[in-house]
């Protein structure tokens, strides 16, 4: 008995274009979504927009504004975290009964941690768009002078 490695792929699939052969014979694919939309009863947008940290519901540690010191930041949350861990441990051995403050406040400042590295995503995400901008145009300048002198040498 022979069995196919692969199942056949969904009729559907005869709905969108066929691009080995003629590009206008079938319809195309829908656009992709833009702007807000609704899934599962939950609201989304495309838009790459961090949202604060008050807009979630979550007391800001660190300081606001545009110039933030992040790496400064980022080490004071830390040693506030370890100090929070040490304390929980004591009040685990000393008043088990009093670690849910304890936990609450490790949770906010990982909370404070997690939107302070979200927010350098944007800058390492501009660097590289530039990068890849600056390898085209070098890719793009490389082939112009590469057909300049195959021109030139034809010419001889």
């Amino acid at each position: 008995m022979a069995t196919a490695m692969y199942p056949p792929p969904p009729p559907f699939y005869k709905l969108y274009k066929d691009y080995s052969q003629d590009p206008d014979s079938a319809p195309s694919p829908p656009p992709p979504i833009q702007g807000p939309y609704v899934l599962y009863g939950a609201s989304y947008t495309t838009d790459d927009v961090l949202p604060g940290l008050e807009e979630q519901g979550v007391r800001q540690l660190y300081p606001k504004g545009p110039n933030i010191d992040f790496k400064k930041e980022l080490k004071s949350l830390n040693r506030e975290l370890q100090l929070h861990f040490l304390e929980l441990a004591d009040v685990l051995v000393e008043r088990p009964s009093q670690y849910a403050r304890r936990v609450e406040d490790i949770s906010l400042i990982f909370k404070n941690l997690h939107h302070l590295l979200n927010s350098l995503r944007p800058h390492q995400i501009e660097r590289r768009k530039q990068a890849v901008e600056d390898i085209t145009r070098r890719r793009e300048e490389a082939q112009r002078l590469l057909k300049e002198a195959l021109g030139t040498l034809d010419g001889q």
